[in-house]
């Protein structure tokens, strides 16, 4: 079994965002939100989000965006849910898993899990994280809905 590193630099974060937007442009559930509706250019948007997340991991890049107004945008053409959510979470946590393991690993996974309440609760209201989930906010991946999205 071959060691997996952790998360060390903007290349990583460049293998890592390429390797989750090709599973997440591929996904019946998600992937038409960014190719019909928005119409991500993967390589214009891929600088944009490596900066994003190499300033939530290392603190080193410089993310002045708004990364809000382009969800309710999407949002507004149709309607982000929580199993929308859920399955960004799902895929960006097997892809992390995939390729690294340690302390930024788990930082990255605990920060995509964040964003997603973060931006369903801005854009659903605060209640809309529980779905399914007895009030306790948002429901682990392992246990949403995902299974009858798979």
């Amino acid at each position: 079994m071959r060691a997996t590193p952790d998360i060390g630099s903007r290349h990583d974060l460049d293998v890592l965002l390429r390797r989750f937007y090709g599973a997440a442009f591929a996904d019946p559930l998600i992937g038409p939100f960014f190719t019909e509706i928005a119409g991500t250019d993967l390589e214009v948007h891929l600088p944009r989000i490596t900066d994003f997340w190499e300033r939530a991991l290392f603190r080193t890049a410089d993310y002045g965006r708004d990364a809000f107004a382009p969800h309710a945008a999407l949002h507004s053409a149709r309607p982000l849910t929580a199993a929308h959510f859920g399955r960004w979470t799902q895929l960006w946590r097997a892809t992390v898993d995939g390729l690294h393991q340690g302390p930024r690993a788990e930082r990255a996974k605990a920060q995509g899990e964040r964003i997603a309440v973060a931006m369903l609760r801005r854009l659903a209201g605060p209640d809309a994280a529980t779905e399914g989930g007895g009030g306790g906010g948002f429901v682990p991946l392992a246990a949403f809905e995902l299974r009858s999205v798979a």
